[in-house]
């Protein structure tokens, strides 16, 4: 409170400052000039009287100032008339209008572009630029610039080119993807890249180019994850849901059941309206789970019996660990889960108890934060 009242004092001093001229009734503004022309050609008299000028510098610099006279004298006379021409009250209008409409101006502005809700910065990161606050277009410029000057540097378009498609510059990944192609040759990666921006250029719809870069990313590697799954999203832009289900089905059955991209292939099979396949979930150690017996009577189960009895064991663990937080590999396994099951949310939520249990072991802490970044977790 006490800061905003100093802000107030110092704006109303500056106002006055500004304003009270003009309140003012015979301002004579260029009295001062006039005053130091007449001292200036006193002084070039004096230099020249005492032999530190010559005679014709003496009567150049006379002709300079007296010619600034003769303009201050001027301009002095022409604001005196103007102001003997403009009525008090008019002048004093223009002040209280000036007075009201500066600090109104300045506040509009302020609110329309400034942020008052935000928190005043911790004085440990005062005087230093934080990260976040370098500008990734400067950064961008500059790799620009450089390729200006080295237009065959491949490593250049492959550090821009990602960069590019997150600022929505589709037309500019497409271009990098495709120099980098022709400068570094072609991979897989290098090919669902190109179909990646290709695919963003087009608003989401997989084009005929597009495709085409996937299906080269995959006769080069049938592996390629990135190619299997924008296929898939090309059947259903075509109206073949059922391939697009065994596609993105395939690939939950051969992936890891934690890799980050598993979620998105969930809920795009959800999306279609297909069941994802209940994923096997990485061992439950030292948990209450199933025991021999109840394994092998899995194996004659329902798919919804099956993934009712994996959630009933992701649930006993996550109860455990509400009891004891300590167990750090439990909270690893939690997160796991929730992932694999799609159950983002919960996952979230446990990422946060997990922080919370963690805060005083910072290298588990730590390897904790690794773990929620990969998986894409905002806890």
């Amino acid at each position: 409170m006490t800061l905003w009242f100093a802000f107030a004092l110092m704006t109303a001093a500056a106002i006055f400052a500004v304003l009270w001229p003009l309140g003012r009734r015979g301002a004579a503004a260029g009295g001062s000039d006039i005053a130091v022309y007449r001292d200036q050609l006193d002084e070039i008299a004096r230099d020249r009287a005492s032999g530190l000028i010559g005679e014709a510098e003496a009567e150049a610099a006379k002709v300079e100032v007296s010619r600034r006279l003769i303009a201050a004298a001027d301009a002095a006379q022409a604001e005196k008339s103007a102001g003997e021409r403009s009525p008090l009250w008019r002048r004093r209008a223009t002040a209280l209008t000036g007075l009201l409409l500066l600090p109104l101006g300045a506040a509009a502005i302020y609110i329309a572009l400034g942020s008052p809700q935000m928190a005043e910065r911790p004085p440990a990161t005062q005087g230093r630029t934080l990260p976040q606050d370098t500008s990734i277009q400067n950064l961008v410029s500059q790799v620009e610039a450089h390729l200006a000057r080295n237009p065959d540097d491949a490593r250049g378009y492959e550090v821009v080119a990602p960069v590019y498609l997150r600022l929505g510059r589709f037309a500019d990944a497409v271009m990098a993807r495709r120099r980098l192609l022709a400068l570094a040759g072609e991979t897989a990666e290098r090919q669902a890249d190109l179909g990646e921006a290709l695919a963003a250029a087009a608003n989401g719809v997989i084009t005929v180019e597009a495709k085409a870069a996937f299906d080269r990313a995959l006769a080069l590697d049938p592996a390629e994850l990135k190619s299997k799954y924008y296929i898939g999203v090309a059947a259903e832009q075509d109206g073949d849901k059922a391939k697009a289900a065994a596609i993105w089905t395939d690939m939950l059955k051969a992936g890891p059941p934690d890799a980050p991209w598993v979620p998105v292939v969930r809920e795009a099979l959800t999306r279609i309206g297909a069941t994802p396949p209940v994923a096997v979930l990485p061992p439950i150690a030292a948990t209450p789970g199933p025991n021999a017996a109840d394994i092998a009577a899995a194996g004659g189960m329902s798919e919804k019996d099956r993934g009712d009895m994996i959630r009933g064991m992701v649930a006993r663990l996550a109860d455990k660990l509400k009891e004891d937080g300590r167990d750090f590999e439990g909270w690893q396994r939690l997160l796991r889960a929730y992932v694999v099951l799609g159950e983002r949310d919960k996952a979230n939520a446990a990422a946060a108890d997990a922080r919370k249990a963690m805060a005083g072991e910072p290298d588990k802490l730590r390897q904790l934060g690794d773990l929620i970044k990969s998986m894409g977790l905002d806890g």
